[in-house]
């Protein structure tokens, strides 16, 4: 990352990073740090888990005022800047190969036709995400909220990404896209444009 002053900056983490294997603080503060520390930002981790057992326990912890703080921050994002994880990429994003979903997770994406996800967050090539029963237990911002936020940059990385990169782009989540050549050649050619 270039350096660049900012002034009262905050960098804060958009989903937690746990798994049973992991607290997955070391892999979360590692990419904040850097951000914090090209920005001249204050970082605010998010130590929770990529997502709860159950769907009541995030409701449960939402109500934690340590957790509101957390989410006012979020709430009140101008940019948010994110890649796109895929189901079927030839490099799976973290979500996918840390030890985070685990068989009866990845049949249930597969029967929701899920295609990828941002910040823990899935959704289907349309774009939707209802009814996926495991965005009730992520993290992650909504999709609803995540569209609150004035700028949002996807940054992603890999031709084999694109099918989930088009239902984040159908589901409106990103104002600004930046891609290396081959990922934009492979959209644009499968958006049936020359």
């Amino acid at each position: 990352l270039t350096r660049k002053v900012t002034h009262d900056s905050i960098v804060v983490q958009l989903n937690g990073a746990g798994n049973m294997q992991t607290t997955g603080i070391t892999y979360a503060s590692d990419i904040m740090r850097r951000f914090g520390s090209a920005y001249g930002a204050r970082v605010e981790q998010f130590p929770v888990p990529a997502f709860f057992d159950h769907a009541a326990t995030k409701t449960a912890m939402w109500n934690e005022r340590s957790v509101q703080r957390i989410l006012d921050l979020q709430a009140r994002m101008s940019i948010a800047i994110f890649g796109v994880g895929s189901v079927d990429s030839d490099y799976p994003s973290h979500v996918y190969a840390g030890g985070y979903l685990d068989e009866h997770d990845l049949t249930m994406l597969a029967a929701d036709d899920v295609v990828g996800d941002v910040a823990t967050v899935f959704f289907r090539s349309d774009g939707s995400s209802d009814g996926i029963t495991l965005n009730e237990r992520s993290t992650g911002p909504s999709h609803e909220q995540l569209r609150q936020v004035r700028r949002r940059i996807c940054v992603v990385s890999g031709a084999s990404k694109i099918n989930g990169l088009q239902g984040a782009l159908a589901a409106g989540l990103a104002t600004d896209l930046i891609l290396d050549e081959a990922s934009a050649r492979r959209l644009v050619s499968f958006n049936g444009h020359s």
